[in-house]
């Protein structure tokens, strides 16, 4: 053990769902492979006809500025010519339990935070930080020769740091952070998880670009204009994340938000944002592996007065079609109860379930 400093590992799979398809279709490797949807003669004769987003692409995809997240539409219109799969979440599924069975035999403890991600304490299997990048290289290396899979791993005194470090070089990176805070300082503070477009756009704002200004920042200031998070934002900023590595990890629930520019109560322009923000849901969903039950709204008016309401379905389900129609009958429901305009809207999927549930349907 490096004198009791702990020792984290980020384990990520490369484009997890596009290179399972890689290797389960040889000839697939080396072109652009896009997995959320399959193109129909149809969707070339109208916009119309395309549905659904990108789970992952391969990253010669990636090379024409397809990401995690776009609509299939646009994802064609940039690479007609791409290879586009639906989602086979038994499939991945079934890899990710394999992944996992490996990670367990190299760590003290693991905890899984998504289908093709998850964090390991090794730090009474290690000695020093090379020891700790040689069996960062053996799990590497076990990995790529049972399964066929390329994944990047980071290294760090604490979790947060461990994720950064993974998404460093990539594919198959290796990163090893002995000095976190001297590692984040010249990082762009986007970097950080949990900073999104609104708080990066304050922090902007604020004069702060890189993670280092964040460190030296002032944190009643940064409390002040971005809530309580400013404080955890803070610390992880100067290198500092206690959160321990969790053996029993279970994600309830799954939700995102959007808050208007101006209020509004326009039916066309509430149904694009759930539209939207239920993507999202769903992209986040399907890369964690899950099943969903119940569907909620959650809306605040220009009063500040904040409404609710949710259906739980009579099955599991994955798909966005139905997704989509559950969050817009809830939100068309509070927009009829509630003249009142419209300030932020919020989709949320929970009773959750594992993605080999029988009664799953796909799109």
């Amino acid at each position: 053990m490096i004198n009791r400093v702990r020792v984290i590992l980020h384990v990520d799979m490369d484009s997890f769902f596009s290179s399972v398809e890689e290797r389960e279709k040889p000839k697939l490797k080396g072109l652009p492979v896009i997995v959320g949807g399959k193109i129909t003669p149809e969707w070339e004769k109208e916009d119309s006809k395309i549905r659904g987003v990108v789970s992952t692409c391969s990253y010669e995809a990636r090379k024409y500025g397809i990401h995690s997240a776009m609509a299939l539409s646009k994802a064609y219109k940039l690479c007609p010519d791409a290879t586009f799969l639906p989602v086979n979440m038994p499939l991945y599924k079934h890899v990710s339990g394999e992944i996992m069975n490996i990670l367990r035999k190299y760590a003290d403890k693991m905890e899984q935070v998504s289908i093709d991600e998850a964090f390991l304490d090794v730090s009474t299997k290690v000695e020093d930080w090379n020891d700790a990048r040689e069996h960062a290289k053996r799990i590497k290396k076990a990995i790529q020769v049972e399964e066929g899979l390329t994944c990047s791993i980071g290294i760090a005194p604490n979790k947060t740091i461990a994720k950064i470090a993974s998404d460093f070089v990539k594919p198959d990176g290796l990163t090893v952070v002995e000095e976190a805070k001297a590692f984040l300082a010249p990082l762009d503070v986007k970097n950080i998880p949990g900073v999104g477009p609104k708080t990066d756009k304050i922090l902007r704002m604020m004069g702060i670009d890189q993670i280092g200004q964040l460190a030296s920042g002032d944190v009643q200031k940064l409390v002040a204009a971005i809530g309580q998070s400013g404080k955890r934002l803070h610390l992880v900023a100067n290198g500092i994340d206690k959160s321990e590595v969790e053996e029993k990890w279970v994600r309830k629930s799954l939700s995102r938000e959007r808050t208007f520019v101006n209020d509004t109560r326009d039916a066309s322009v509430l149904t694009k944002c759930v539209d939207a923000l239920a993507e999202e849901v769903y992209n986040a969903m399907t890369d964690a592996g899950f099943v969903f039950k119940t569907v909620s709204i959650k809306v605040k008016f220009e009063d500040f007065t904040i409404a609710t309401r949710a259906k739980t379905l009579k099955t599991y389900h994955c798909d966005l079609s139905t997704l989509k129609r559950t969050a817009n009958e809830l939100m068309t429901e509070l927009n009829n109860a509630k003249s009142k305009k419209k300030r932020l809207i919020g989709v949320r999927i929970s009773n959750l379930g594992a993605v080999d549930e029988k009664q799953m349907r796909f799109i």
